[in-house]
């Protein structure tokens, strides 16, 4: 039979002990019934993950926390164990790490090392380079980070690049080299590139290579290689002059002292860039104010850069200077920086020339002897590649070919 609640006027069983609807005591004297909380859990939102509890098995870690990565045509959710771990001994620690891991989702496939995103990376970033140089640059560079080879880049932090910088080591005929102030410079723009890369494509989150400067130690060491750079002495350069003909590459040398051309920028000097019949050059390489720059050919070297233009046509070559002695095929002719570095050392040590000799050298004695003829300043940074921050030189003078032919004879 049913009855009213007094209490919510709902209709009740008369053999109830309380009111089903709002549990007022409908037989005095009996106790009432207390509902039995739920184990159930609450369900977890659309997109969050799953958290699963693994049963009938001794584990320490029996909860499995799973990602949502997708869904199926037929709208049925994809999931994925969470990484790195995935597995967790209680349900709150499960909960937890879903809860990290949708403040910042990431890609749950196989972390990408340094040694892949280098892969990547160089793979896209050598074909907008002109010269196998400055390639040669990077990889060099690379070859002193093998301390983070097989690191995760979303785990590399500034201590790690920095250790790179200081600690790094290679072998060369059998002896451990460390980096040079060069070098750690370099090392420090690789990964300023690279991660910078990582930041494009969402592999990390940060660059760290760019929360730090090189110190000051490295700065002045690297000032003062380049301040290391010394011009030819009168009797050093007639001393080349005198074995131009018994020495290979000596010619290469002088067209160096009197043009003022980066040891890289002579072996990318094009024929068709050559005009024997106005006597200039064009080239160059480096920054926006040495690029594709025109140089006079000084009357010292036109018969020497004459004599090389012939040579390079009868190899075929589209370049001006070509090495020979020691090429075994066609490709192998290219004039680098290393092949002229090694030369130019055989050249300096056969001759007793100042052993402190370098490649850049050659270039440094163009603008010593300019300056010491007085070649007009601005002249010296045309010719060299130089930056000209004066704005009235700069966009509002215009030099012909004709002043610079005159300024470059200065030069004895």
């Amino acid at each position: 039979m049913l009855i009213h609640c007094p209490e919510c006027e709902l209709q009740v069983s008369d053999k109830a002990a309380v009111c089903p609807h709002c549990g007022y005591p409908m037989q005095p004297g009996s106790k009432p019934v207390q509902k039995r909380k739920s184990n159930k859990r609450k369900r977890l939102p659309n997109g969050f993950g799953q958290i699963s509890e693994i049963k009938g098995r001794n584990l320490r870690n029996p909860f499995r926390a799973m990602v949502t990565v997708g869904k199926t045509s037929a709208g049925r959710p994809v999931c994925k164990p969470l990484k790195p771990n995935s597995y967790f001994p209680t349900y709150n620690d499960a909960y937890a790490a879903l809860v990290e891991y949708n403040k910042n989702p990431y890609d749950l496939e196989p972390a990408v090392t340094v040694r892949q995103l280098y892969e990547r990376w160089s793979e896209e970033y050598f074909n907008t380079l002109t010269s196998d140089s400055s390639k040669r640059t990077i990889t060099s560079a690379w070859a002193y980070c093998s301390f983070v080879y097989d690191m995760r880049v979303c785990d590399i932090r500034a201590r790690h690049i920095k250790c790179c910088m200081d600690e790094g080591v290679i072998t060369v005929k059998g002896k451990e080299q460390r980096p040079s102030a060069g070098t750690k410079s370099r090392i420090k723009s690789l990964f300023n590139l690279m991660l910078d890369y990582a930041l494009e494509y969402e592999i990390v989150d940060r660059n760290y290579a760019r929360t730090f400067h090189i110190s000051e130690d490295v700065l002045k060491e690297k000032e003062e290689v380049k301040r290391g750079h010394i011009p030819f002495s009168d009797e050093e350069l007639q001393i080349l002059w005198e074995h131009l003909d018994s020495t290979p590459y000596v010619d290469v040398v002088l067209i160096q002292c009197y043009s003022g051309w980066r040891p890289q920028e002579l072996g990318l000097l094009k024929l068709e860039n050559i005009n024997l019949d106005d006597w200039t050059f064009t080239g160059g390489m480096k920054t926006d104010a040495g690029t594709n720059r025109l140089v006079p050919i000084h009357s010292k070297i036109r018969s020497l850069v004459a004599k090389r233009y012939e040579e390079a046509q009868a190899l075929g070559s589209e370049y001006l200077i070509n090495c020979t002695d020691t090429a075994t095929h066609r490709s192998s002719i290219a004039f680098t920086y290393d092949k002229y570095q090694k030369r130019f050392h055989k050249i300096r040590d056969k001759l007793k020339l100042n052993p402190q000799h370098r490649a850049h050298d050659g270039r440094m004695h163009f603008v010593t002897a300019a300056k010491k003829y007085q070649v007009d300043e601005y002249a010296i940074k045309y010719m060299v590649g130089h930056s000209i921050q004066d704005i009235t030189e700069r966009v509002y003078t215009k030099r012909d070919i004709d002043w610079l032919k005159e300024e470059i004879e200065k030069i004895k």
